[in-house]
């Protein structure tokens, strides 16, 4: 059947104004039809608060959310809804992934085609059986609470690229910022996928040759990783411990 993902929380999302309350709120457009949606809630400022998918169910929508920013989301939601005509409530529906025999009901993860599938059940799945990490690696695919952290934009974690982020939609909270960066600025820090060659732990530093600071890793996958690069440094050999590390652009 798939697996169950641990610690996440599904909230269902209903009332006739659900779509208009979070076309307002989050950084993609909801209006696409019937499809999940992979989104953030940004603050002001364009920096996360939290990503999600949404996927309609009948006459209201899941949201679901890593359970460590489920708490805070609902009281951000909640603070916003004001006279609209929503409620909030927790489902205690599973999530289910796979990659191979997609069931009926579950839907393709939009963020890329080698995630498979996410199905919301009431029933849980199988053991964990797939190395999730190594794909996330492989496509540079952040994840919560790993790379995407409340200093980050969205724009520098790739959410273009993963089909978050939607730059005719109209206002948001967070889109000014978010839109500057994408016409008037070149982004000079990111995510991207490094080749690591000896062994470094997640959250090593990576220094130039000189001994510059140019980011960090993230996620480890054998001899591969998420980094956290300045672009501008991050030419050349660098270093983590004692492990080389190598970014081709």
């Amino acid at each position: 059947m798939g697996e169950t993902q641990a610690n996440r929380n599904v909230l269902r999302i209903s009332g006739e104004d659900r779509v208009s309350f979070l076309q307002g709120l989050v950084s993609n457009n909801l209006t696409g039809g019937n499809q999940i949606t992979y989104a953030a809630m940004l603050t002001p400022q364009g920096k996360y608060i939290a990503d999600f998918f949404l996927a309609p169910e009948g006459d209201a929508m899941l949201l679901d959310v890593d359970a460590s920013l489920a708490a805070d989301l609902v009281k951000r939601l909640n603070m916003y809804k004001l006279r609209a005509k929503v409620t909030l409530e927790e489902t205690q529906k599973y999530v289910i992934r796979g990659i191979e025999n997609k069931p009926a009901g579950a839907w393709g993860d939009p963020r890329h085609p080698a995630l498979g599938w996410r199905l919301y059940t009431d029933t849980p799945g199988d053991a964990p059986e797939i190395d999730w990490d190594a794909i996330r690696v492989a496509h540079c695919i952040p994840e919560t609470g790993t790379e995407l952290g409340p200093d980050t934009f969205i724009l520098e974690a790739g959410f273009e690229r993963l089909h978050g982020v939607d730059f005719r939609k109209g206002c948001y909270v967070g889109q000014e910022v978010t839109a500057r960066m994408k016409h008037k600025t070149e982004l000079r820090k990111g995510f991207v996928t490094v080749d690591v060659t000896g062994t470094a732990a997640p959250g090593t530093a990576i220094t130039t040759e000189d001994g510059k600071d140019a980011g960090r890793l993230t996620t480890v996958a054998g001899d591969k990783a998420i980094a956290y690069l300045r672009f501008d440094r991050a030419k050349g050999p660098m270093h983590a411990g004692d492990s080389t590390v190598t970014w081709t652009p």
